[in-house]
């Protein structure tokens, strides 16, 4: 820590004295001609411009090495005695530190070693560092440092400059995608009046000029739905959403959501779309390899994925079949006999909904490695979704799951207001009776419902998770920019 104060203090007394010889040590811009990527592919003898952040140095006599980084690239220079005064030489030698930008006029070659460099003609200090940069060999290596200090963390670990550079390419690969494929990108409101659209205990906030408790929006679905019903035939949304909710290595209470609707399709139509989807995203993240490591495994997703049957999977383990209860004590003591669980493990669940869900997630969710198809669902898991015509204690739903990790979640929705006004009445009970992550009942929904709706099927899946599974990474927050800290 002492020498590291020192070395800032040396580097503040440099940018005191540069300012007092009327150096302007901040400059507002510098032109340059081409950028590191660009001129990495140059030939030989090409006159550049480039600029970027000192990240390497090595001072020798006459001859002096030091290398330039942005998010893209690498490139290194070279600056000489011959090629520049003394003056400009010794100023550089003496006043310019690794992790000051610097802008570069030369010509480029290629060393011995093979190594594209840029040979120096003249040269300008764009912005001084104070604050000496992590090792370059070791980086940021703890990790609430990695996420508090991003900035240098993506200075010194190339890792981390891949995945957001990834992540930047699948945003991009998701608008695309889906807009060659009809739909139309919108936004909805991320402050709302009513909490629905998911099972999710929300955050709340005092909108002051309406004297007005509102909720932050923990999921697109109501508003896109409402667009589907004002005449779009597609629509999708890239969201911001908020779940006040706990903490893991798979849940931020911020993440980012994208879900889309269709007019027309149901749920089997959207398998065969998200399949291809998934596919295409892998392969350009990927490039063009369609297997993936994530969490030790090595997956393929180029076969068919498997498929299980959700509700029939849950009455195998349990012996009975859980839609012949409606009441939650009820079905409690019937698992209860199976010994499988104990009456305290389902102290925390209000609904029906809520046991067969523990049971899922105790059960299978953790078992399915390759990808796979969950399909077929107790109707009591999610308000919002068709029920099956054959047997309306089902809904036409399905996700795909890889290692344990939900990636998306999709249904023919539900657009009788009959069926829905019902639904969303017993989710308005369930949060009176302390289910804080029931929703409410939402007039605005059910009225745009009652106007007509056409078929429709949906899906929403998380980007922050997404990105974890094509980037092998084991946390939302070694994905996201900016995660918010204790």
């Amino acid at each position: 820590m002492e020498n590291l104060s020192s070395e800032i203090d040396i580097r503040k007394n440099k940018v005191r004295e540069l300012k007092e010889q009327g150096v302007i040590v901040y400059k507002d811009s510098y032109n340059r001609t081409h950028t590191l990527i660009e001129a990495k592919n140059l030939n030989d003898g090409e006159k550049v411009r480039v600029c970027g952040r000192i990240t390497f140095r090595r001072i020798m006599g006459k001859l002096s090495f030091f290398a330039i980084e942005d998010i893209n690239a690498r490139l290194q220079i070279s600056i000489s005695r011959n090629e520049i005064d003394e003056e400009k030489y010794a100023f550089f030698k003496s006043m310019v530190d690794i992790g000051d930008f610097i802008g570069v006029e030369g010509e480029l070659y290629t060393t011995h070693t093979g190594e594209k460099t840029v040979r120096t003609h003249s040269y300008e200090l764009l912005s001084k560092a104070i604050l000496p940069l992590p090792e370059k060999y070791h980086g940021l290596t703890n990790l609430d440092q990695r996420y508090r200090e991003r900035c240098m963390d993506l200075v010194s670990n190339e890792e981390s400059r891949t995945i957001f550079l990834k992540r930047s390419k699948f945003l991009s690969f998701i608008r695309r995608f889906l807009e060659e494929n009809g739909f139309v990108e919108v936004e909805t409101p991320i402050l709302q009046s009513a909490v629905c659209g998911a099972s999710a205990k929300p955050f709340f906030t005092k909108h002051n000029a309406l004297n007005k408790i509102c909720n932050l929006r923990i999921a697109p679905e109501v508003y896109l739905k409402h667009l589907i019903a004002g005449g779009f035939d597609r629509v999708f949304e890239v969201a911001k959403c908020f779940r006040n909710e706990g903490m893991d290595t798979s849940h931020l209470q911020e993440f980012t959501m994208v879900e889309w609707y269709a007019a027309y399709w149901n749920f089997e139509d959207n398998i065969k779309f998200f399949s291809k989807f998934l596919r295409d995203a892998i392969s350009c993240i990927n490039d063009g390899n369609l297997t993936l490591e994530f969490k030790g495994h090595t997956l393929d997703f180029s076969k068919e994925f498997k498929r299980i049957n959700y509700t029939d999977t849950i009455n195998e383990i349990l012996g009975f079949n859980v839609l012949d209860y409606t009441n939650v004590i009820e079905l409690k003591k019937a698992v209860v006999k199976t010994k499988l669980f104990s009456m305290e493990d389902f102290e925390e669940c209000k609904t029906v909904g809520g046991v067969i869900d523990y049971i899922y997630k105790r059960k299978i969710r953790d078992n399915i490695i390759e990808p796979t198809i969950l399909y077929n669902y107790p109707a009591c898991l999610v308000p919002l979704a068709r029920r099956n015509d054959e047997d309306n204690r089902r809904i036409d739903m399905f996700q795909i799951l890889v290692c344990g990790d939900e990636i998306c979640k999709a249904y023919s929705e539900l657009v009788d207001p009959v069926v829905q006004r019902e639904a969303l009445e017993e989710q308005a009970r369930a949060r009176q009776n302390g289910d804080d992550e029931a929703m409410e009942l939402d007039e605005d929904f059910l009225n745009a419902m009652e106007h007509g709706m056409p078929p429709i099927s949906g899906l929403g899946f998380g980007v922050d998770r997404m990105m974890c599974m094509l980037t092998n990474q084991e946390s939302v927050r070694d994905v996201v920019l900016f995660p918010l800290m204790k």
